[in-house]
């Protein structure tokens, strides 16, 4: 017979449903060797919370990274371009890699070579001649001529063995052909230095494809912040130095340089570097490689949109139908890597789809 009286079992059911549904809230983690208790997201609060996070986060790298090409024109209207992308990655970059190492990151000698390769294909060709080309080129067009990425990554990659190209991905690289012939075809007859920054853009989309595919052969950081903070400060070295090589910094008149370019250059720092990186690494922690991979269709559009409300940049119908050919491209390879997953050959995208460009 129990010794317990009706309220007093009562209780101790009670007690017992709080004690696990305590449990339920907790898990158990190993840091530094020992077993230590966290809390587990799991109340509706939480998830709320955490929905939140994650729609900010996205509108962090659909709209910040599509406003970065604005931002850049009106940064190179005074400062210039090798100047410009030199200072945004020495300081960005010196605060993500400050940022590693508070949370015990240490480099080593390897991880120093492989960011001067990564960062030289990323960095000093891939956003120097971007930097450089936008003091011809039009933000939204320079944003619709990076969106070619995705195809040199699949032609890359075909031509070194790494993977193999679907028919679907070859409508793809069809489509995204056309939209480039589309944008370039006015200027081939000028020869104009519109025609050599669309080429500029080009040379600078193909330089941080090839970083793309040789990036996984290298040892860079496993980090999530040191493995694009080593690449960043190396590219940021080779930046600056160009720009003296080139005569950048003897030609720079610091009293010259408008309010509009500063203010162009600290978003390109604050917001197009720290925030929406952080907001990206972020969510490849919480969501798809494929989902978060989704902003570069997004940001040539915002590129397009922003330059024609803010910056009077032509809308034309030739730059519409450029647009949907090249995001009409981008989304063909993207299944077209999904039939070859299916088919059981990696791509190399898909170790490294979530790399697009970004300004």
């Amino acid at each position: 017979m129990s010794t317990y009286e009706p309220s007093q079992m009562l209780a101790l059911i009670h007690n017992r449903r709080l004690a696990r549904a305590k449990l339920a809230e907790v898990k158990m983690v190993n840091i530094g060797g020992r077993p230590v208790i966290v809390p587990t997201p799991n109340s509706a609060a939480q998830k709320r919370k955490d929905s939140i996070k994650v729609v900010l986060a996205f509108l962090a790298i659909y709209i910040v990274w599509g406003s970065t090409y604005l931002a850049i024109r009106y940064a190179v209207e005074t400062i210039p371009p090798l100047v410009t992308a030199g200072i945004r990655h020495t300081i960005a970059g010196s605060i993500l890699l400050v940022w590693a190492m508070a949370r015990g990151y240490r480099p080593r000698r390897e991880h120093w070579l492989a960011g001067s390769i990564v960062g030289a294909l990323f960095f000093l060709v891939g956003h120097g001649t971007l930097h450089w080309a936008e003091q011809q080129v039009a933000s939204g067009l320079a944003a619709l001529l990076i969106a070619t990425e995705p195809m040199f990554i699949l032609v890359l990659a075909w031509l070194s063995g790494q993977q193999k190209i679907s028919r679907l991905s070859a409508l793809g690289l069809a489509f995204g052909v056309a939209g480039v012939a589309i944008l370039t075809g006015v200027e081939l007859s000028s020869k104009g230095a519109s025609l050599i920054g669309m080429l500029a853009v080009l040379l600078g989309s193909l330089a941080w494809a090839a970083g793309v595919v040789i990036s996984p052969k290298l040892k860079l950081p496993t980090d999530a912040l040191a493995r694009t903070a080593v690449p960043l400060v190396c590219g940021a070295v080779m930046l600056l130095a160009a720009a003296g090589v080139t005569g950048e910094f003897h030609s720079l008149h610091w009293s010259a340089i408008s309010l509009r370019s500063i203010l162009g250059l600290a978003f390109l720092i604050v917001f197009g570097s720290i925030v929406a990186f952080t907001a990206y690494t972020w969510l490849l922690q919480r969501c798809p490689p494929t989902l978060v991979a989704t902003h570069t269709y997004a940001n040539p559009v915002v590129a397009v949109l922003l330059g024609w409300l803010l910056a009077s940049e032509p809308l034309t119908a030739r730059v519409a139908l450029a647009s949907v050919a090249i995001l009409g491209a981008i989304v063909l390879i993207r299944k077209g890597e999904r039939v070859a997953e299916r088919r059981d050959v990696v791509p190399v995208s898909s170790e490294v789809k979530s790399s697009a460009q970004c300004a």
